[in-house]
């Protein structure tokens, strides 16, 4: 064999090894540089973002709805908010609860009215007339002290009764006269007459229908100067002084003998502090607006209407019905 030969024989093997080599080591060296970090691929220039600044997170102490402390005290008439009360400001149970009576009574001053009743027209037409407004002060104390988490809204439990009588019901209400009573005085006293004469005609023609209440405050009003009453003697602190309204006393007092008479429920009665000479002793029904009243209620099943009559020395009351109703 040639020289030649044998280097292309060598030569050969060479490249044989070599290319062997490359495909042992390549393999190697790729995992080495992919587990080392570094890239085959080509490097480009890195692209710039810019980031929105984000400040650090702030811890902010909420008050969920459903924990809410807060108790509104709403008014059915009008729907609006009369009083909010905060439990937090309470030490006890007991000072919120003394909170509430009160709360309670402030309210009911300024809710609670008497029913004015109906009255009869000279053409016998209903008219007038006003509801009874009552708030119920304890279901009231009830709710606000009610702990339940849904319970964040009180309803003022206010109770409303309307006169309870229609014009169908008075068809003939003047006939049959159920109670009557007359007491007398002294025609020469203009200002006493005069005040017995503006009640009265307050009282004449009222309709009470079954249950229905009367209030002599209520309906005849104050005896004062601004109401149109007159200066006369008056029963104060157990002594005859002057006063406006003196003579309304002798109204009321009629009115109590006539209704007793009838047998109607006497709710609310108070006699004058010294013996007054229109009526038996005990037989009296002082009145002093605002503080002292007289009331009394139709607790017959049939309406009942008051006719007064005012002559000159004298003044009586007669509470009337249909006659189909007594007769029933």
């Amino acid at each position: 064999m040639c020289i030649r030969d044998s280097c292309n024989i060598v030569q050969k093997r060479k490249n044989m090894g070599e290319s062997n080599l490359k495909k042992t080591t390549l393999p190697l060296l790729l995992g080495v540089l992919l587990l080392s970090g570094c890239s085959l691929i080509e490097k480009k220039e890195p692209v710039s973002v810019v980031l929105h600044q984000v400040s650090p997170v702030e811890t902010i102490e909420t008050k969920q709805v459903i924990d809410t402390r807060e108790i509104s005290i709403i008014d059915p008439r009008d729907n609006s908010v009369v009083e909010v009360l905060n439990r937090d400001e309470f030490q006890t149970e007991e000072e919120l609860k003394v909170k509430a009576v009160q709360l309670a009574s402030d309210l009911a001053a300024t809710i609670d009215r008497p029913m004015k009743p109906v009255k009869l027209s000279a053409g016998g037409e209903l008219q007038g007339g006003q509801s009874q407004m009552i708030l119920k002060e304890s279901e009231l104390v009830t709710r606000i002290l009610d702990n339940s988490i849904f319970n964040k809204q009180v309803v003022l439990p206010i109770e409303e009764t309307n006169p309870n009588v229609t014009q169908d019901q008075v068809q003939g209400i003047n006939e049959v006269v159920l109670g009557s009573f007359t007491t007398y005085f002294d025609p020469t006293v203009t200002g006493r007459n005069f005040n017995i004469k503006k009640s009265a005609d307050e009282v004449n023609d009222v309709v009470l229908g079954p249950g229905d209440r009367f209030s002599f405050n209520y309906v005849v009003g104050n005896g004062s100067k601004e109401n149109g009453y007159a200066l006369a003697t008056v029963i104060i602190n157990k002594e005859f002084v002057p006063g406006y309204g003196g003579g309304i006393c002798q109204t009321s007092s009629t009115l109590y003998n006539a209704v007793a008479k009838a047998g109607l429920e006497i709710i609310e009665l108070h006699h004058h502090s010294k013996p007054v000479g229109y009526v038996p002793l005990g037989q009296d029904a002082t009145v002093a607006y605002p503080y002292l009243d007289f009331k009394f209620s139709n607790n017959r099943p049939y309406p009942v209407v008051l006719k007064t009559t005012v002559n000159a020395s004298s003044i009586t009351v007669e509470v009337r019905s249909a006659a189909n109703y007594v007769s029933n």
